[in-house]
């Protein structure tokens, strides 16, 4: 198993409706990939340009193909990466 946490960061205010937008459809695609146990976006109430991915792989082998999918070459590299900075932790489930 192959549990991720991401907080991102948005750049510019102005861009937080585009990139809700764009994580919500990434999210919806990579749940339909083979190994996609969990891909949760949570949106900050504290911080409005703060967002928090929680995803779950299988294995590391399937968090390997998922960035080679639409949902990573597509949307999350060329259109939200550019638009926020990105703290990711490969975690363990303690409870």
């Amino acid at each position: 198993m192959k549990n991720i946490i991401i907080r991102l960061r948005v750049n510019y205010q102005n861009d937080v409706d585009e990139i809700r937008g764009l994580l919500t459809e990434q999210a919806r695609l990579s749940l339909l990939e083979p190994g996609c146990h969990r891909f949760e976006v949570l949106h900050s109430q504290d911080d409005r340009t703060v967002f928090f991915l929680i995803e779950q792989w299988e294995s590391p082998e399937a968090h390997e193909v998922h960035r080679t999918a639409q949902a990573y070459t597509e949307i999350y590299q060329p259109r939200v990466l550019p638009k926020a900075e990105r703290i990711a932790h490969v975690s363990d489930i303690v409870a």
